[in-house]
């Protein structure tokens, strides 16, 4: 008989590469920074920088564990009485807190030039990390549009947004220091055709904009359902009207909106998504009796914006995440960043990535320019808001999963943040409106406001000139919307094409030549592929890794 032996060591761990956590989110994205400066938001670089820090160590950590512990539904209490309230773990509300302390729900409204611009690079920097927060954020943003339309309504409400305080606690409005805004539109028979919504309003006393209303039916998607308010829609006898519902009575009561369960969604977890119910629930009418639709759509219109921001974020990070261990890894004898069919594709994904962020911002810069009066960026971006959600909601998903790929096995594994993001992905391209809805309000838009689609082209209009494939990809789009008998069925084409067209355009005017040309050659040139990986030669591979880096001394 011998003794004990030591253990054997069976392996060593080798050629792993360092994980992408504790760092700036910020400061290693050159395409967002230029973007922020190309759209007007320099002011705010030291707010970017400090929350890109927070976002890359911080909000990365609490994302991982909003998702591993779920909001709880409780209908009832023990004693049998409605509450109707969900629980969510800490860490959801250390994220709520610091987005919303860092004015990703109000700084937009502040009024400071390149304030928006700032909001929507602070809500990519917090969306690459957590996304399912950034939904009850987005609608509290996007609602300030719609209320101040009711301005005796918007007086107590706005303030209580705009303090830029999360205050998780269940109780009057009134008595909070800050709200959270939520959005109950859909239903189980109309889902996108809101105006087959069945219920109804009827009035507690006189009729009318901000008049006392009691709502009876059901909503078959309301997500946050422990936000302090709801813009929801309701049928009067003037036809659907908007009004805000919220969760405590002027009395002092609860009101009741009873909430039936909570949607088993593929991602977005760490947010509840519910079904409620309208029993009889205390409302005020928000806009014009009858103009339901076109009250609401401000925050529709704030909300797909953010769809972008969004999906773009989503982008980065699955991008910055194959980029840095493809520079680390080794395989065959080299760093896989650096073998040539590993560099096409990664040069692609970077490539995606940068045009998605640009397209993304150059629309936030719109919006603040028509928020200021000027008329250009209006009529661009009321139709541009609808063909980017269409087109970078949509490119999110797949380019996402090549991400996974460049990661191998690492991709699928849920220690790592990809099977998050790519769960993530579709939601922007369903909510508020999937694809089809997209392309068919591109279309009435072009058919209502001619000179919608004259802004775009005057804006394309360089781009083109400079590069023959822009001036094919507008020569398309004009034959396509001269078929007058086919436009619907060519819809989609007809928005890829503004998609592609703008994103050229916006890349030729601000960013650096060599990206706009990967992009101008490797999607809109005879060379051009229908995978990632497919960029054509003589493109610099190299320049378009090493500047999408999110850590500059990895590579």
């Amino acid at each position: 008989m011998s003794g004990p032996t030591a253990p054997i060591a069976t392996h060593e761990v080798l050629n792993q590469p360092r994980g992408l956590e504790n760092y700036n989110a910020y400061r290693g994205d050159s395409a967002l920074r230029e973007a922020v400066r190309q759209e007007g938001g320099q002011a705010f670089e030291e707010r970017l920088l400090a929350y890109g820090e927070i976002a890359g160590r911080e909000v990365l950590e609490l994302g991982f564990a909003a998702n591993r512990h779920e909001p709880v539904l409780r209908t009832h209490d023990r004693y049998g009485h409605r509450v109707d309230q969900v629980d969510f773990h800490p860490s959801y509300h250390r994220l709520m807190a610091l987005g919303i302390e860092h004015g990703l729900a109000s700084l937009t409204w502040s009024d400071q030039p390149g304030a928006r611009v700032a909001r929507s690079a602070l809500m990519y920097l917090h969306n690459q990390f957590e996304a399912g927060t950034m939904c009850p954020i987005t609608m509290t943003h996007a609602a300030v549009p719609s209320l101040r339309l009711q301005p005796d309504v918007a007086s107590d409400w706005v303030p209580r947004v705009l303090s830029a305080q999360y205050d998780p606690d269940f109780g009057p409005a009134g008595t909070k220091r800050g709200v959270t805004i939520g959005m109950a539109m859909t239903e189980k028979q109309g889902g996108s055709d809101v105006r087959a919504n069945t219920t109804r309003a009827r009035p507690l006393g006189p009729a009318g904009p901000g008049r006392e209303y009691e709502l009876v039916g059901h909503k078959w998607f309301c997500s946050a359902p422990m936000s302090d308010a709801f813009l929801s829609l309701a049928q009067t006898g003037e036809g659907l009207s908007c009004f805000l519902v919220p969760r405590w009575r002027p009395d002092g009561g609860v009101n009741p909106i009873h909430i039936q369960r909570l949607k088993d969604k593929l991602g977005n977890r760490s947010n509840a998504s519910s079904e409620i119910e309208y029993p009889g629930t205390w409302a005020q009418m928000i806009g014009e009796p009858g103009r339901g639709v076109a009250t609401i759509i401000r925050m529709v219109a704030e909300t797909r914006l953010d769809c972008v921001i969004g999906s773009a974020s989503l982008m980065r990070q699955a991008a910055a995440q194959a980029l840095h261990h493809c520079a680390q890894r080794e395989a065959f004898g080299a760093a896989l960043a650096r073998q040539p069919l590993m560099s096409n594709v990664l040069a692609d994904l970077a490539l995606e990535s940068e045009a998605a962020v640009r397209l993304a911002l150059f629309l936030a810069g719109c919006f603040e320019r028509a928020q200021a009066g000027d008329e250009m960026a209006e009529l661009i971006a009321r139709v541009a808001t609808p063909v980017a959600k269409y087109w970078v909601c949509k490119r999110a998903v797949g380019m996402i999963n090549e991400a996974q790929e460049c990661m191998g096995g690492a991709g699928y594994v849920e220690e790592f943040i990809l099977p998050r993001l790519y769960r993530e992905a579709p939601v922007n391209a369903i909510w508020e409106g999937s694809g089809n809805v997209q392309c068919l309000d591109v279309l009435r838009a072009l058919q209502r406001e001619p000179h919608c689609l004259e802004a775009i082209l005057e804006f394309v209009a360089p781009a083109a000139a400079a590069a023959p494939e822009v001036q094919a990809l507008v020569d398309r789009m004009h034959r396509d919307l001269a078929r007058t008998d086919a436009l619907q069925i060519k819809a989609r084409r007809v928005v890829e094409t503004l998609a592609l067209s703008l994103q050229a355009a916006v890349l030729m005017r601000s960013g650096p030549e060599g990206v706009a040309e990967a992009f101008v050659r490797g999607r809109l040139g005879p060379e051009r592929g229908l995978m990632y990986g497919e960029l054509p030669e003589g493109i610099d591979l190299t320049a378009l890794i090493d500047r999408a880096q999110p850590v500059r001394s990895a590579a």
